[in-house]
């Protein structure tokens, strides 16, 4: 069973009638769901991710204390904290009087404020350029159980995805850097006899295209090591990861190198197309360089437009 539904499970079994018995008049401003950090809250969790941070628990979410004071939020603490240890073969974590990290009882302004920097999901320009990309997905991954209260779904719909000048600066400096990396770079290393050098150059390559890719989709890149299967699910240019895989996992060898440059260019091209298709770039041709500083140009807020190309990388 899923992690998501491992937890849905045991909050519908024996969180949910905890609350109804003990804290009905609580129930109007709490929220309860599971995501944040873990495989699980993405669906990517399997046989090997049951090794660490993994448990049949769920996250309940409390107002600040102006709304829920602090003794009431112990006495729901220590509510949670007696729930069965083990459900469905799982055991929970080892949780302090006061709850756990991931799951457990927590206050909705401190959770965003350690995800993202910000207490009301509200960010600042410099924190939208700024902000890890891993923070914003987890900010808003998994699943709500319920939300009475209502803050916690406000906060992850503001932060549901980049604002549009935003996505396109994001978008900008990954175009940029897929063009020096894989269009330029990557020849250029091979020429040289600088072989590591050309691999740092393909990598570096499908890092930026796989982070273009998922701003295309309106989606946010997750952490570097379930980027490849997050991917894979995309709506729309999902089938990239595997030429992307190729490119990784193959040397520079003669006829391979030639291949792997001509696979680039393939990406590339598939890129542009999409962007072309979208309004995003009026450039015509296939300088992946030339699409973004077109993209860049099509952002309305002067102050982010004349921001340098790669102030959100």
């Amino acid at each position: 069973m899923k992690g998501i539904e491992l937890s849905r499970a045991f909050f519908e079994e024996y969180g949910k009638p905890m609350l109804e018995a003990e804290f009905p008049e609580l129930l109007p401003y709490l929220a309860a769901g599971i995501f944040g950090s873990g495989s699980e809250c993405f669906g990517f969790d399997d046989e090997v991710s049951a090794d660490h941070d993994f448990e049949a628990g769920f996250c309940l979410f409390l107002p600040d204390e102006n709304v829920v004071d602090r003794r009431t939020a112990f006495l729901l603490e220590r509510a949670y904290s007696k729930l069965p240890k083990e459900f469905m073969g799982v055991k929970r974590s080892l949780l302090s009087p006061v709850g756990g990290a991931r799951r457990g009882v927590l206050r909705t302004v401190e959770f965003f404020e350690e995800k993202i920097g910000s207490r009301d999901g509200a960010l600042t320009l410099q924190q939208w350029l700024t902000v890890p990309e891993q923070a914003l997905a987890e900010a808003t991954n998994g699943v709500m159980f319920f939300d009475n209260f209502g803050e916690v779904t406000k906060i992850r719909e503001d932060l549901r995805f980049y604002p549009e000048d935003i996505m396109k600066k994001k978008l900008a400096g990954n175009l940029l850097l897929m063009a020096q990396s894989g269009q330029y770079n990557y020849r250029r290393c091979l020429e040289h006899g600088e072989e590591a050098a050309a691999q740092l150059a393909v990598f570096e390559f499908v890092k930026s295209a796989t982070s273009v890719i998922f701003l295309l989709n309106n989606t946010y890149k997750p952490y570097y090591k379930w980027s490849f299967r997050a991917l894979r699910a995309l709506p729309e240019l999902s089938l990239e990861a595997e030429i992307m895989e190729y490119l990784l996992t193959t040397g520079n060898d003669g006829e391979t190198a030639e291949e792997k440059y001509y696979a680039i260019e393939g990406v590339a091209a598939d890129v542009i197309d999409v962007l072309a298709d979208r309004g995003l770039t009026q450039a015509i041709c296939g300088d992946l360089e030339k699409h973004a500083y077109s993209v860049n140009d099509g952002i309305e807020d002067a102050e982010i437009r004349n921001l340098h190309i790669l102030a959100a990388i």
